[in-house]
C-alpha cells in the first residue's frame, strides 16, 4: 500500500526537524561548556588582577613620600 505523498513529505520534514533538534541540543551543550570555561578563566584573571593591584599598592606605600609625589605627577 503506497502512502500518501503529503504524509511522506510531512514524515520526512519531521525527521529532519528531529535531527536538527538533536544537533542544536549538542551545540548548545558545547556552548554551555565553553561559557563555563570562559567564566572560570575570567574569574581567575580577576583574582590575579586583584592580587597584582594589592602588590602594587603595597609597593607604593613603601616608597618614600618624595618618590611617591614624583610618581603621581
Amino acid at each position: 500500500m503506497a502512502q500518501n505523498p503529503l504524509l511522506e513529505n510531512i514524515f520526512e520534514r519531521v525527521e529532519r526537524l528531529l535531527l536538527r533538534h538533536e544537533e542544536l541540543k549538542r551545540t548548545n551543550l558545547l556552548l554551555e561548556e565553553q561559557v563555563a570555561q570562559l567564566e572560570q578563566e575570567r574569574d581567575s584573571m580577576k583574582s590575579r588582577l586583584n592580587t597584582a593591584k594589592i602588590r602594587v599598592e603595597s609597593l607604593l606605600e613603601r616608597l618614600p613620600s618624595e618618590a611617591l609625589s614624583k610618581v603621581k605627577k
